[in-house]
């Protein structure tokens, strides 16, 4: 009696160990769950919408403009902010009149309503022009007028993105892939078009 209930609590705990050991693997290596805080990209990712993202995608390649990422936030690295990459390595960014240019070209943000203004900051100021440096990223969140971003505090570094938004579970009415294909006109690699913003 004794060997057969040792036999099923080692069953048991077999299962166990091995779901915890494929969601350490999931979790730390391929995918993780983030929870959208506040209305910095709203109406595009709402306060109190669920996410996974995805940590695979920057191994084989790096981030590009468009991308929705979620990264250790400065100046302590103690929580993780989502925002929206807009210039690259090498960019020049400036922003007047409530609106932003990159590389001396106003930049069209399909994902944004016309009205959007984005106003200067303490790092960007108006019409002043800043240099992406090699290595890392210049950010904005969707909703300009509430958003703490590379205005504020200036550029990221790529070792601090841990990943890019790529599949919304909650709530259900907007669950689904996130479709980053032809944001300024450019192939990225390929996604489901189940959910456009």
């Amino acid at each position: 009696m004794l060997g057969r209930f040792g036999a099923f609590f080692l069953d048991i705990l077999q299962v166990v160990v091995f779901a915890v050991a494929i969601f350490l693997f999931v979790y730390l290596l391929l995918l993780q769950p983030h929870k959208i805080k506040g209305s910095s990209m709203f109406p595009n990712f709402a306060d109190g919408e669920f996410l996974l993202t995805d940590k695979v995608t920057y191994r084989f390649g790096e981030p590009k403009r468009g991308d929705v990422v979620v990264f250790k936030a400065p100046p302590n690295d103690r929580e993780e902010f989502i925002k929206r990459i807009i210039g690259l390595p090498n960019d020049k960014i400036f922003v007047k009149e409530g609106k932003v240019y990159l590389n001396g070209q106003m930049l069209n943000e399909a994902y944004l309503e016309e009205t959007v203004y984005t106003g200067p900051g303490r790092f960007l100021t108006e019409s002043v022009t800043v240099e992406v440096p090699e290595g890392s990223y210049f950010v904005l969140g969707d909703n300009r007028p509430y958003s703490s971003d590379s205005r504020a505090w200036g550029f990221i570094e790529r070792g601090k993105i841990t990943g890019r938004a790529w599949l919304i579970y909650w709530p259900i009415n907007k669950a689904g892939m996130i479709n980053y294909e032809g944001l300024y006109g450019q192939k990225t690699q390929p996604v489901s078009a189940l959910y456009i913003f």
